[in-house]
């Protein structure tokens, strides 16, 4: 029995026959009046809370003081503004009298935006985890007051339900053990630091890994795949980019077509299902059924910003223009509906309007009939699978259910006509929708986020080449180095004028690989220049002894434990980005240092890859980019040519194992030496050379004879 099951096993104990305790008082006598301390917080997840009777503190250090003051127990909630259960616990137990009661009186009570402090979440969630096998939002812990965890969960109903025990029975049973079983919690809290002390020392590895561990992963990750309706897993089901990213890798280097089947297949039933929203554009957050159909309705900025390039890199594969628009509307929709004036991105959608989640997107088959027509309107409903009877609670989430040429076969209409109807009636639906009640917006803006959207554009432009991509590049760009920056170092979070809270791995990681990804869009070598700050930063300020980077830099503030940004989650971990990083700086600069951190990040986490590839992925992806040996692509052009040379030919293929140069005859560069100097165009014309690791061909002026160059 290992210590992390003996810490569960004995806090799980003390709920028998807790029920006889009722709401008894204990020693601590009912405060004076309630004062939230949340109300001049920026992070709207916060605000949502500054109103419950609960007196809600921050994290920092007036609440941490109170608890070793008074000797009190911290009661830590964790979530964020989109999270429906969060708004379920608050409505049911927050805004409790009753309950809020208990709290105030036996607690110091912390409530945390998950998104401002992923450190915090990070660490009470590894808590959560190992001592109950699982974990989620709302996040609740309690802490000793030096921040020590010894009891936690997720979700708890006001009574027993659910076979969960009613919060109002935890609170009281938390607050007596931590006053009067002090023996057993000073044990478990031992037994804690000795199971964390374990997991951070697990795994270690010393050689390079294998070329024959990309096989091994995606032998092992194709097994997970559920072939019905795509995707990794069972329900509930999430996109699971970085898997599907390796399994294109794959399909490239070994071209085996049922690893790009698998991609497709998923992109494709994710499009058509309920997760993707067919009026507006967009994902959900994940699937809570095989099928892709019913969506957990939270609409986050990462999980489109990951997806949009995936599309991009499936369309380069296939050609098939359908991945293309879906990736077209997905930046419509961040653009629409989730973009600030200044450039920034906001964070999610809420999945609850009115109350009721999902009430925004679904409808009923009456209210269609209604809006287009009895003709039009059985058309839009046979194919987006409205029935009167709904798939929803009643109600009608929009899926394609059947084909354009189904349809019209059953319609007697032709396929231009029923595509015509159904973009008509997308229109009116839309615009009918917008006048419903929306759901809320969470209106922070995250450095790592917008970065993550920064390259999705990137992307977007480097493969249509449309103008309006290009100044969404540089407006971002602009508000993550005028606003998130501050003498030298990056900010986290950003509301109503105001940044702050010091950033994290994430943050410098998407930043500096967004920032890579806007230089080989643009070719404004200020984001090349800003991007390699940033990766010393992380690099001197983040690095753990395994070689890849804690969560927190060497200035943040002491938690009870400094955890690493190992595993891919939503997001990929900042070590994974990292790790790329610093072979996408090698090719760009020529530096060894950045080689020799990257081999050291592949040594550290060899073991890892191994054992859990999905928690892994983005490791796997750029170790592939690494043993690939990736083209260094430098174009030239002429003096005083605005243009791109050759940009349809090395953007408009899949070739994710390459960095792409552009320099000017007689303009200076900050680029690798060894590859620009003593070169230039051949005969006035715009050139280019491929190389690989910094050893370069023959001068190209042809487009054919480069994309020779790079089939080869």
């Amino acid at each position: 029995m290992t210590a992390t099951f003996l810490i569960f096993m004995t806090l799980t104990t003390l709920f028998t026959g807790c029920g006889q305790k009722g709401d008894q008082q204990t020693h601590h006598k009912q405060g004076a009046q309630r004062l939230n301390h949340l109300k001049n917080e920026t992070s709207p997840y916060l605000l949502q809370h500054a109103d419950n009777p609960v007196d809600w503190y921050p994290w920092g250090n007036e609440a941490l003081e109170k608890a070793r003051r008074e000797d009190k127990p911290i009661l830590l909630s964790v979530g964020y503004s989109a999270c429906h259960w969060c708004h379920v616990m608050e409505h049911e137990s927050f805004e409790n009298e009753e309950i809020a009661r208990i709290m105030n009186r036996e607690f110091v009570c912390i409530k945390v935006d998950r998104e401002e402090r992923p450190d915090i979440d990070q660490l009470y969630m590894r808590f959560v985890q190992m001592a109950t096998g699982s974990g989620g939002w709302p996040m609740t812990v309690f802490l000793t007051p030096d921040q020590k965890p010894y009891f936690g969960g997720t979700y708890f109903p006001p009574e027993d339900r659910y076979g969960r025990p009613g919060f109002k029975r935890v609170l009281l049973m938390m607050a007596d053990f931590y006053h009067h079983g002090k023996d057993k919690l000073t044990e478990n809290l031992q037994q804690l630091d000795n199971a964390f002390a374990r997991q951070l020392q697990a795994g270690m590895a010393h050689d390079l890994p294998d070329d024959r561990i990309l096989e091994q992963a995606a032998r092992s990750l194709s097994e997970m795949y559920e072939p019905r309706y795509g995707g990794i897993g069972r329900a509930p089901k999430f996109p699971a980019v970085q898997v599907l990213a390796l399994f294109l890798r794959h399909f490239r280097n070994t071209g085996e077509t049922h690893y790009l089947d698998m991609v497709t297949h998923t992109l494709t039933s994710m499009a058509n299902g309920g997760i993707y929203d067919h009026l507006a554009g967009g994902f959900a957050r994940y699937s809570t059924d095989d099928q892709w159909l019913v969506p957990h309705f939270e609409k986050m900025l990462y999980d489109n910003a990951l997806l949009l390039p995936l599309y991009l890199d499936v369309y380069l594969v296939t050609g098939e223009s359908f991945y293309l628009e879906i990736a077209r509307d997905i930046a419509r929709f961040v653009e629409t509906e989730m973009m600030a004036p200044d450039g920034g991105f906001y964070s999610s959608l809420d999945a609850d309007s009115e109350g009721e989640e999902g009430r925004f997107y679904v409808w009923s088959r009456a209210e269609i009939i209604e809006a287009l027509g009895k003709e039009a309107g059985d058309v839009f409903c046979r194919y987006y699978g409205v029935t009167s009877m709904g798939n929803f609670e009643g109600r009608n989430i929009l899926h394609v259910a059947q084909t354009v040429e189904q349809v019209a076969r059953k319609t007697g209409l032709g396929e231009s006509a029923v595509h015509e109807i159904l973009e008509k009636g997308r229109r009116i639906l839309l615009e009918r929708r917008n006048h419903r009640v929306r759901p809320g917006r969470d209106d922070k803006i995250l450095t790592s986020w917008n970065s993550l959207m920064l390259s999705a554009l990137a992307r977007l432009y480097q493969v249509t080449r449309e103008a309006h991509y290009a100044d969404l590049i540089r407006l971002n760009a602009r508000f993550l180095m005028e606003t998130m920056f501050r003498d030298g170092e990056l900010l986290r979070t950003y509301k109503d004028g105001r940044a702050h809270i010091e950033a994290f791995a994430e943050d410098y990681a998407f930043t500096a690989a967004a920032l890579m990804d806007a230089y080989e869009a643009l070719f404004d070598e200020n984001y090349l220049t800003q991007a390699r700050l940033l990766t010393d930063y992380a690099n001197s300020h983040f690095s753990a002894e395994n070689g890849g980077y804690y969560t927190t830099s060497d200035t943040h503030e002491k938690l009870y434990q400094r955890l690493r940004d190992d595993a891919d989650q939503s997001i990929p971990a900042a070590t994974g980005v990292m790790l790329m990083n610093n072979l996408r700086l090698y090719a760009f600069t020529g530096e060894d240092s950045y080689q020799i951190r990257a081999e050291k990040i592949l040594k550290g986490y060899a073991r890892a890859m191994i054992d859990n590839p999905y928690g892994y992925a983005s490791y796997l992806n750029a170790f592939d980019f690494y043993r690939t040996r990736p083209f260094e692509i430098v174009l030239f052009r002429p003096k005083n040519s605005t243009e791109i040379p050759f940009a349809q030919i090395v953007f408009g293929r899949y070739e994710p194992d390459k960095v792409v140069m552009l320099a000017e005859d007689g303009r200076p560069s900050r680029l690798a030496p060894e590859i620009i100097t003593g070169r230039h165009t051949r005969e006035g014309k715009p050139t280019a050379f491929v190389c690989r690791d910094h050893e370069c061909s023959l001068p190209v002026t042809d487009s054919r004879a480069l994309l020779q160059l790079l089939k080869r």
